[in-house]
């Protein structure tokens, strides 16, 4: 079927989703680190169409997001490796709710908990300035100050989107039922992001906790 390779930012819950449901899937692949400070190796993959992460490579097809809202990877990696388990037929609608949801809403709390330990780690002076602008041009002069700041708030207005979450988790081990579907990867991307390198705690809620550990061991067969 031909190599795999997963092109990434580490740290990224984008990447950690398609990785995590790869290796849930039972596929062996390659990850290759991408900069924020160079992306000629994604633009060179893409032909100059994306600048973006994660870029799948599987042999010669290269996949890639056609928009903000797309899941292409996810759907490529169900297609071809899932055998439909990540986004089947009687979850389509419930899924085609959740995940705005989680990408905007969840993520949108936690990757600015992220960022406030990312950003001033980054080695190379120019690229981390080149992140710093990217940030305040987008969100404001200062924020990751105000973050740094706020994270406190930050982070018990992420545990209060997750309640809902928690609350599914009630009476199934996944987000759907008894196996994990793409939002349940998706999610876990995002909470592994907020977690990656020991940079903040999981929210404090017990069955979320249960199922990140669940999901991040499960295998398909």
């Amino acid at each position: 079927m031909g190599s795999v390779r997963l092109f990434q930012i580490p740290h990224s819950p984008f990447c950690l989703a398609i990785a995590r449901a790869l290796e849930a899937c039972g596929t062996e692949f390659e990850r290759v680190n991408v900069s924020n400070g160079n992306r000629a190796a994604i633009i060179e993959l893409t032909r100059g169409s994306s600048y973006e992460v994660p870029v799948l490579e599987h042999g010669n097809q290269v996949v890639f997001e056609s928009g903000p809202d797309s899941q292409d990877i996810a759907r490529y990696v169900d297609r071809v490796f899932g055998g439909g388990r990540l986004f089947p037929d009687r979850w389509e609608g419930l899924q085609a709710l959740m995940l705005p949801h989680l990408e905007n809403d969840i993520e949108g709390v936690t990757f600015r908990l992220a960022d406030i330990h990312f950003v001033p780690g980054i080695a190379d002076p120019v690229e981390r300035l080149m992140v710093q602008r990217h940030k305040e041009r987008k969100f404001g002069r200062g924020c990751l100050d105000q973050w740094r700041r706020d994270r406190e708030a930050l982070m018990a207005e992420a545990t209060r989107r997750l309640g809902p979450y928690d609350a599914m988790l009630k009476h199934m081990p996944f987000l759907t039922g008894d196996m994990p579907v793409y939002v349940d990867f998706l999610l876990h991307g995002i909470l592994s992001n907020l977690t990656f390198q020991d940079w903040n705690p999981l929210p404090p809620l017990p069955r979320i906790q249960s199922w990140f550990a669940r999901t991040g061991s499960f295998r398909h067969g």
